[in-house]
């Protein structure tokens, strides 16, 4: 490759190509691991902190490496940049004709076979969605791509993109009638000839699941793989590789049987009787559990009374509905694949239900209208590393959070990646003079009634004193939504005119598009706001943090996992319980500063990070910013900015 400090110098082809350009040394150094590594065939795990720009730092190396690429992301946000602004950037400047495809889950792709039947049955619940689902079927017809982020006029939740795209679940392959006008086939087909594919963990991950089975290679061979936002491969990893069935999934085979049977059985009545029977037991088996918004370990959900007769119903009532789709298959493509969607999905029922296996844990989660049954993978390092193995390939995993303090042990750990190389680059930022990491005084412990409601009154002072401007990120909802009233009291009582925003109020997009639109809003959030945010200038200039984000101890899947390590005679706190938060709380905290001229205020409320001995490790792997305990400080940083308003 030639030299990245040409490339990505000042008077390089990338700064011809970009207002304002400015060269990073660690950008270069950066590039130079990634092209050593797609040449060696090698593992490298890199840490880029904000502001590096890591982004061009692997796209150079891999555009210019003359090898097949395969870019995986966390978000379709990225997904959606690489392919439509950095690639096509980077391909500018160089020169290069390397060909790019996007390639996506199948769910974000029109149906037309699934649009059209849609049309035809109107199950939407409202006039409103049946007018999304109208302007869907006008998209359809004169897009080339069919990926519905093209078609902004439909929110991306509305129902009726689900009926208007296929699932693995429900696609009917090559039986398909459509099958010649299919979106995801032709994008498979740009991929297989595309010299970089850019597509997002699930995606990948649910090839891998796909390839262990023997059943499909989605994704193409490839020479290089590079995983952007690589701190969520161990969760997506342990979601694909684990096994699921949702009470959704079930009622949604039944209804798909139903359709099929009165356009193909109409005659057949028992058939169409069994979809109803099947769809009330599954409502029962949700109804068995009373909570919403859990994570219940099976022996926990086992003990409550009639859970387990729900579950021997909703077993009964699958096997005698696949005894009589067995008897009709044969009349349409639809009912031999609702068939064999009902013969996997009672594989998968009976698997959960078999005794504990010690590499597994087995689990329910119940939401608000649906319940899903687990079975997660207590590591997914073998797994993985199978993947590694399996052919001489690159494999380039970076992030701007990967490392505690400076030590990979943690990733590589959980991915299987031991021997691999590792390196981490600061960020090019002034933090001393840019940011101020204020930890206020007197705080009570973290788990003590009331601590979300002194939170706020630590926080509204700077708040007051930031002009709004504000992000409060929490831990849980519960949190969220006593702090947000507790701000709210304050806000009306002193007639503080900052907008204040409150997760779910409308979806994520729309909230941050307001937040950046107001440029003096108070956003207060959970879990969907720590990462993958990306808010510049003035309008974020204050970060509040509730607590250290630890996951509950009674989460089925992390109490399975301390206490695999605990039999080990490991320390599962410090190995990987700490490790989890640091991560967390780095990308909570890399909110704040995005840009060279940004200045703001990192506010960590826990007591935890100064009072106990592991505090020492968290604050030691955020940014070097100045640090203060006096709330009189962090208020004068921004008087100091003219930040009050």
């Amino acid at each position: 490759m030639t030299d990245p400090e040409f490339i990505l110098g000042s008077n390089g082809p990338l700064a011809g190509v970009i207002p304002g350009y400015r060269p990073r040394q660690q950008q270069i150094e950066m590039a130079r691991e990634v092209a050593r590594a797609i040449h060696d065939n090698a593992v490298l795990v890199a840490e880029a902190r904000t502001g590096t720009g890591k982004t061009f730092a692997y796209l150079v190396p891999a555009v210019l490496s003359g090898v097949k690429v395969i870019i995986s992301t966390g978000t379709k946000t990225l997904q959606d940049q690489l392919f439509r602004r950095d690639l096509p950037t980077v391909r500018q400047a160089l020169r290069v004709p390397v060909t790019v495809a996007l390639l996506k889950g199948r769910a974000n792709y029109v149906c037309p076979y699934h649009l059209e039947r849609a049309m035809g049955e109107a199950r939407l619940p409202s006039a409103e969605h049946a007018a999304h689902l109208r302007r869907i079927a006008r998209f359809a017809k004169v897009t080339h791509s069919g990926d519905k982020s093209e078609l902004a006029e439909v929110p991306e939740d509305s129902p009726a993109w689900s009926v208007a795209t296929s699932t693995r679940d429900n696609c009917l392959g090559q039986q398909c009638p459509g099958f010649n006008d299919c979106f995801v086939m032709a994008a498979r087909r740009q991929a297989l000839e595309a010299d970089v594919v850019v597509v997002n963990h699930h995606l990948f991950f649910a090839d891998v699941v796909l390839r262990d089975e023997g059943v499909s290679e989605l994704l193409p061979a490839c020479n290089a793989v590079i995983f952007d936002e690589a701190h969520q491969l161990p969760e997506t990893a342990t979601a694909f590789l684990g096994e699921s069935l949702s009470t959704g999934q079930l009622q949604e085979l039944a209804r798909d049987t139903r359709g099929e049977a009165l356009t193909a059985a109409a005659d057949f009545a028992p058939l169409n009787e069994a979809t109803h029977v099947l769809e009330k037991t599954v409502r029962d088996l949700r109804l068995a559990v009373p909570e919403e918004g859990v994570r219940l370990a099976r022996s926990r959900v086992e003990a409550r009374a009639g859970f387990g007769d729900a579950l021997d119903a909703v077993a009964q009532r699958m096997g005698e509905m696949g005894a009589l789709l067995q008897t009709q298959a044969e009349r349409s493509p639809g009912l031999e694949a609702c068939r064999q969607r009902s013969l996997e999905m009672a594989a998968r029922l009976e698997r959960w239900r078999r005794p504990d296996d010690p590499e597994r844990v087995r689990w329910v989660e119940v939401f608000t209208q649906s319940m899903a049954l687990h079975a997660t993978p207590l590591s997914v390092a073998d797994l993985f590393r199978r993947q590694l193995e399996s052919h001489p390939r690159a494999w380039i995993f970076t992030s701007a959070t990967l490392a505690v303090g400076r030590d990979f042990g943690h990733f590589c750990h959980e991915l299987g990646l031991e021997g691999a190389r590792t390196a981490a680059w600061d960020s090019p930022f002034d933090y001393p003079n840019q940011a101020l990491l204020y930890a206020p005084p007197r705080m009570p412990d973290p788990n003590s009634p009331g601590y979300a409601e002194a939170v706020a009154e630590a926080a509204w002072p700077v708040i007051h004193a930031a002009g709004g401007r504000t992000f409060v990120l929490c831990t849980s909802l519960r949190a969220m939504r006593s702090i947000h009233a507790r701000l709210r009291e304050h806000f009306d009582a002193e007639g503080f005119a900052a907008p204040l925003l409150l997760q779910g109020e409308s979806s994520r997009s729309e909230l941050l598009a307001r937040f950046r639109a107001l440029g003096n809003a108070v956003l207060v959030a959970s879990q969907s706001f720590w990462e993958g945010v990306d808010v510049r200038g003035e309008a974020l200039s204050l970060v509040v943090i509730d607590r250290l984000p630890f996951a509950p101890p009674d989460d089925p899947v992390l109490a399975a996992r301390i206490e695999k390590l605990q039999k080990a005679g490991r320390n599962a706190f410090m190995e990987y319980q700490l490790p989890r938060a640091v991560i967390s709380i780095k990308q909570g905290a890399g909110r704040l500063i995005r840009d060279a001229t940004d200045r703001g205020v990192l506010m960590i409320c826990d007591p935890r990070m100064l009072s106990r001995p592991y505090g020492r490790t968290v604050w030691r792997s955020l940014p070097p910013m100045r640090r203060s305990r006096e709330p009189a400080e962090a208020v004068a940083f921004f008087a100091a900015a003219g930040g009050a308003g």
